[in-house]
């Protein structure tokens, strides 16, 4: 006959709700935002334009894997592996626009 524990949650072993850091993560994402829209309308078309838009949107996207993917908190050596391809990618794509034609 198996036995049958009977497990009781109480209040301590509810975990405290982390609004503190969404509520962070979400100011930093909305000034990032707001700072592009106000580069996008006040810079005229132009090679600057394009790198400042390039630099914020990896800025934003290495900010949201590190907090809603949880990397920050991973080791070292996985980061690594994700960054160096990443990096490689976003050369190889600068390099193809180059060659294309669209940076000059």
């Amino acid at each position: 006959m198996a036995s049958h524990v009977a497990h009781e949650t109480s209040e301590k072993e509810i975990p405290a709700p982390q609004t503190a850091a969404i509520w962070k993560t979400f100011w930093i994402l909305l000034v990032l935002t707001a700072i592009e829209f106000v580069i996008a309308f006040t810079l005229p078309a132009s090679t600057l334009r394009v790198a400042i838009f390039s630099g914020m949107t990896i800025v934003k996207a290495f900010y949201i894997v590190g907090e809603f993917m949880h990397l920050k908190h991973e080791v070292k050596t996985l980061i690594w592996m994700v960054l160096i391809p990443t990096l490689f990618v976003v050369w190889l794509l600068t390099a193809l626009m180059y060659e294309g034609g669209h940076l000059y």
